[in-house]
């Protein structure tokens, strides 16, 4: 497994705090849907995050409270 170090060129070139986003669901006419956005502070952020898809569930959760821990998340 490549763990993979986290890279902030594109948010260093950036003038204001860059979020990530994303949604899940089905769509708003085929039911519902959940948006979140995320700014993760660089000092503290997971190693290991790419696509959580290809993670196993017990990573996603360690992953997702490291997050959590070290983030501003707006969901």
């Amino acid at each position: 497994m490549v763990i993979e170090t986290p890279n902030f060129d594109f948010e260093d070139s950036q003038p204001a705090p860059v979020a990530g986003v994303d949604e899940a669901g089905r769509g708003p006419l085929a039911g519902p849907v959940v948006a979140a956005a995320v700014i993760i502070d660089r000092r503290c952020a997971p190693m290991g995050v790419r696509d959580s898809k290809t993670l196993s569930e017990q990573r996603r959760d360690t992953i997702a409270a490291e997050i959590r821990a070290c983030a501003a998340v707006g969901v």
